[in-house]
This record gives C-alpha cells, sequence and structure tokens, in this order.
C-alpha cells in the first residue's frame, strides 16, 4: 500500500490543515479530557475517563493514517495537465444522450471527491468512463441504474 497519492495543491493544503487540526485542536482536548477524568477518581469505573481514553485511541490512530497519507502524495500541477483529453483535473461538460441534459464534472483523485461540487473520482464509474476520452467522443458508462450514454462536449483544466 505504498502507491502514491496523486492530490492537486489545494488538496494538499486541506489534507495539512485536517492534520494540523487534529494535532493541535483535537489532540490537546482529549488530552484535557483524560486529565480532568482522572481527577474524579477511581479509574476502573470512570466512565468518562474510558471514553476520553478511546477517543485518543481512534484520534492517534487517524493522526497516524493522514501523517502516512502525507508520505506518499505527489501534488499535481494542475496548469501543465493537456486539455485534448479527459485526464485527471481535468473539468469536462457532458449531454446525456437520453434528455439532453449537460453536465460539468471535475475529475479528481479518490480522496478529493466531492459529489455536491461535482467533482467525481477518477476511480468511480464516471470518472473510468470518460478518462482518455476526448471533445467529440460518446462514453458509454455502466452505473449502478443502468447505462449512460455521455458527449464529451468541453475539456478544461481547474
Amino acid at each position: 500500500m505504498n502507491e502514491p497519492i496523486y492530490l492537486s495543491k489545494e488538496g494538499r493544503i486541506k489534507l495539512e490543515a485536517e492534520l494540523k487540526r487534529l494535532k493541535f485542536e483535537e489532540r490537546p482536548r482529549i488530552v484535557a479530557e483524560i486529565k480532568r477524568a482522572k481527577e474524579l477518581g477511581d479509574l476502573s469505573e470512570n466512565a468518562e475517563y474510558h471514553a476520553a481514553k478511546e477517543a485518543q485511541g481512534h484520534l492517534e490512530r487517524k493522526i497516524s493514517e493522514l501523517e502516512e497519507k502525507m508520505s506518499r502524495i505527489r501534488s499535481v500541477d494542475t496548469d501543465k495537465i493537456p486539455s485534448d483529453k479527459v485526464y485527471l483535473f481535468a473539468k469536462v461538460l457532458v449531454r446525456d444522450a437520453r434528455d439532453g441534459e449537460e453536465t460539468e464534472y471535475m475529475i479528481v483523485p479518490p480522496e478529493e471527491t466531492d459529489v455536491d461540487s461535482d467533482k467525481i473520482s477518477v476511480k468511480s464509474p464516471i470518472g473510468v468512463g470518460l478518462m482518455g476520452k476526448a471533445v467529440g467522443e460518446k462514453a458509454e458508462i455502466t452505473v449502478p441504474a443502468g447505462k449512460i450514454v455521455y458527449e464529451i462536449l468541453r475539456i478544461s483544466r481547474e
């Protein structure tokens, strides 16, 4: 599991901010909770203490996972990505062949997926189906609801 994780500059900054928040806000808060709970006396029957210790374990695992992930990040300069075909970080305007509805997606790494902002994973069925296609091409994509046929109308960078 040592494969690189490709993120945009914004994605890396977001991950760094989350790690900083966990280390410098959440960790001290939980340490203070543990200290306060210890002061309540008998630790063997102290539910607050045990809950705080469990929360600390979860937090430390999350910090460790984020640090490991950070060590594998490779930043992608989105300005250098060509726009002749659909690649990672491309914005793709597509038209649904069934109803003519147009949608613009941005193809992003799984870590930057945000469906509400139409940022879809390169590993999702739609992301996989659009990759490598050029303007004017059609992509037939199998999704849980059936098949979708998209025509690529425009490809641009972020």
